[in-house]
């Protein structure tokens, strides 16, 4: 399976700040946003993963992550000159994808949570599509998941101004090969977007969608407004203050996932002791923490 990070886009809804910078870049807390997303999928086992941002943003990202070698993973990138929709991400990267399973994942969306890197790489190989649910208060602002009362998913729908549940869709999904082809099948929606809803509408009505909803102890964090970008960077401060863990450090998954070794660990922590983050990957070569304990 490889993986597709989606950081395009304007960033409309954090002008002015990202007139000039991809949101993507901004810090959430400690570290750029996009090492999110990135850990959440180094953590569910991509090697091969796809970066599709802006033709301005570009030079950012290559300055920041390289080829991703560092990391022992293969980081590639993709221009979308202009943003259309979720779901063309799967068109972009359909040459990257050469007919394998994708894990598409949003450059704005944080994932955390206990084992959730382990219980991620049980859909590596998936049978059709595999999304997630997840309760929210306001849910019109997101894809929303329809279950009956046997809890079997009977729609999914984008952005309804009348939810028909509040189990919203988080932007990470797992699909077969054939996504690329419902994909290139796609008409605009009435935004002029390709739905990604209209992905998971096609593979359930195939018969072939798996919804599962996520552990109540696992956090999902879509920092696309200013005040959840302030709740999400406010959000990893307690938990890595508290219990001295960071989240999203993609040296860390790289190390624990065994891509980098112990000397190639202190060598990435070099440049970056007077932040302390540097420290911070030195002392886990001193004192390791659980590997269970340390997830996206």
């Amino acid at each position: 399976m490889r993986g597709i990070i989606l950081a395009g886009g304007t960033g409309s809804r954090l002008w002015p700040v990202t007139h000039s910078i991809s949101k993507q870049l901004l810090p959430v807390f400690d570290k750029p946003m996009v090492y999110y997303p990135l850990t959440t999928l180094i953590m569910a086992g991509m090697r091969e993963i796809l970066l599709v941002t802006t033709p301005y943003d570009l030079p950012g990202f290559r300055r920041l992550l390289g080829d991703g070698s560092h990391l022992g993973i293969q980081l590639d990138y993709m221009v979308q000159e202009e943003p259309k929709g979720i779901a063309q991400g799967l068109l972009l990267g359909a040459d990257f994808l050469e007919d394998e399973p994708v894990a598409l994942i949003l450059g704005d969306n944080i994932f955390h949570g206990g084992n959730l890197g382990s219980g991620l790489c049980e859909h590596t190989d998936p049978e059709g599509g595999r999304i997630f649910a997840y309760p929210v208060d306001d849910p019109t602002a997101y894809g929303v998941v329809e279950f009956d009362e046997k809890g079997v998913v009977v729609s999914i729908e984008e952005k309804p101004l009348v939810p028909k549940s509040r189990y919203a869709v988080p932007g990470l999904y797992f699909y077969d090969h054939k996504a690329v082809k419902f994909a290139r099948d796609l008409v605009p929606s009435d935004r002029g977007e390709l739905e990604i809803s209209a992905i998971n509408s096609a593979y359930l009505r195939e018969g072939e969608l798996t919804v599962t909803v996520l552990d109540r102890g696992t956090a999902w964090l879509d920092t696309g407004t200013f005040s959840a970008m302030v709740q999400a960077s406010e959000y990893v401060r307690v938990i890595e203050e508290r219990q001295g863990l960071k989240i999203g450090c993609v040296e860390e998954a790289a190390w624990r996932c065994g891509l980098i070794g112990d000397r190639e660990l202190r060598e990435l922590s070099r440049p970056l002791l007077r932040s302390g983050y540097g420290r911070y990957l030195l002392g886990l070569l001193d004192d390791p923490s659980d590997e269970e304990a340390v997830r996206p």
